[in-house]
């Protein structure tokens, strides 16, 4: 059994002892804390209402949870706005939709069944920064709880906000509705047995896509390993090339990573969802300055012609932004790392390479949803095979290794050395160490585990041969390292 504690909320399996998993005390305790942290954040006049959203995927035991969490919010006289089976991207809108204080997502992501997590957002409807997520760890390990009285018990209120999340996707002025009706394409599409089944076929329909669905019923038995990646998306490809589809989309069981199969049944890469995203985006807003006789920068406001991505991303973002004129920012990994550096910059568009899309017009979150509109919107402009799309990106792989170590003390000694033997090429140290090899076009990253003594390495370049071999000149220099 498995508990990790972390600043962006508390996730393990369900069942053993306290403190050990995922376990009704754990989750009380940990909801208590938020409760706690969120008064101080939010200071209101006495007798004035909380309120917050809660929303699940459909994990065997999101239930369980749920009426855990719902109960001891409102034991600490907190009202809930219960959104029932929500994506994490419709739970973020539903804080924004109910000018709520904070909203609590109940789910572990691309983890496995038996796992289930509380994820934390402000009122904003954003994930609660570093210092904010450790100050509720440290109330929840201190266990001083002083729950309301009878009379100050909070309220449950059930609210379905999947068609107000799909109104506002489609409203955005970059999505056109009729262009993909006209265009009369057909999907298949695997939701892994959870919430995306509820949420993408509506979506779809509302476009005029013909949706083929498979894994589509929230059971929360997921039929395979639940992360989107090409070797757990075997039969989404076998369907697309069987249903003669355009393409194939996979989302995660909280709906907020997004990969794609190309029309022969090849995966588009998980890496180039953001990437093709974003060259729609700035592309679109060179047509509109043309249009208009105004510069590019006057057409993308009130965002600016940049975008973000975390420093384990793909460096296609970059290529295609300067493409355009644009400026690329790097973010330490980590969803709120990448919105904050968005704001930072301004940011049209940003996200992270494991397909996730954050378009700051709709909201400061990962989502599935506005990555399709956008995605099918600009599949429909160019009227082209969505393998023939992807030939139009600059072309990389991505080697992903590790180092296990004995000792933790070992990484420091390692990340510092390495920093001094590549002291002559771009090193960006924000978050472990990146050394980017521009004349070759290539980059490695190298990152400790929060949870192991490991060092995680992530290794890019135009081939997998040069990528893995980048990897393997960096894991020998540890090695030397570790040897002394």
């Amino acid at each position: 059994m498995t508990l990790i504690k972390s600043i962006s909320g508390i996730r393990g399996t369900i069942g053993g002892a306290a403190g050990e998993a995922l376990t009704p005390i754990d989750i009380v305790k940990f909801t208590y804390a938020y409760c706690v942290k969120l008064r101080e954040r939010r200071p209101k006049p006495e007798g004035e209402r909380y309120r917050v959203v809660v929303g699940k995927d459909a994990r065997i035991s999101g239930e369980m949870v749920e009426q855990l969490v719902c109960g001891s919010l409102i034991a600490c006289g907190v009202d809930v706005v219960r959104a029932g089976f929500a994506s994490t991207p419709t739970t973020e809108m539903a804080v924004i939709f109910e000018n709520a204080d904070g909203g609590i997502i109940l789910t572990a992501s691309h983890n496995p069944k038996q796992w289930n997590a509380l994820k934390l957002l402000n009122e904003k409807g954003e994930f609660l920064n570093a210092a904010e997520g450790a100050a509720i760890l440290e109330c929840a390990d201190a266990e001083d709880f002083d729950f309301a009285d009878v009379d100050s018990i909070g309220t449950i209120e059930d609210i379905d906000f999947t068609d107000r999340h799909i109104d506002s996707v489609l409203a955005l002025d970059a999505v056109d509705v009729d262009a993909v009706r006209n265009a009369g394409f057909k999907v298949v599409l695997d939701a892994v047995n959870s919430v995306g089944g509820i949420i993408m076929p509506r979506l779809l329909e509302r476009m005029g896509v013909e949706c083929v669905c498979v894994n589509c019923d929230p059971t929360g038995h997921f039929a395979h390993n639940p992360e989107p990646l090409p070797a757990n998306l075997v039969e989404l490809s076998e369907a697309v090339v069987k249903n003669g589809a355009a393409f194939g989309i996979s989302v995660d069981p909280d709906v907020d990573r997004l990969a794609l199969i190309c029309e022969d049944g090849k995966p588009f890469g998980e890496e180039y969802t953001l990437v093709s995203v974003a060259d729609y985006l700035f592309e679109r807003v060179e047509k509109q300055a043309k249009a208009s006789g105004k510069d590019a920068a006057s057409a993308a406001y009130p965002y600016k012609l940049a975008s973000s991505s975390n420093l384990s991303s793909s460096r296609a973002l970059r290529d295609v932004t300067e493409k355009h004129g644009g400026v690329y920012c790097a973010s330490a990994v980590g969803e709120v790392n990448v919105t904050t550096k968005m704001k930072e910059c301004g940011a049209l568009i940003g996200g992270e390479g494991n397909g996730g899309v954050i378009y700051p017009a709709l909201h400061y979150g990962r989502d599935a949803m506005v990555g399709v509109a956008l995605f099918l919107t600009n599949l429909a402009y160019k009227k082209c095979r969505v393998s023939e799309l992807l030939k139009t990106y600059p072309q990389y792989c991505i080697a992903k290794n590790k180092i296990e170590l004995s000792d933790s003390a070992l990484i420091d000694k390692i990340l510092n050395e390495l920093k001094n033997i590549y002291s002559d090429e771009d090193i960006n140290d924000i978050d472990g160490v990146k050394i980017s090899f521009e004349d070759r076009r290539e980059w490695v990253h190298l990152r400790r585990s929060n949870t192991e003594p490991i060092i995680r390495i992530y290794a890019e370049s135009q081939t997998m041969e040069s990528a893995e071999k980048l990897a393997e000149e960096i894991i020998a220099i540890a090695d030397k390292i570790i040897k002394g």
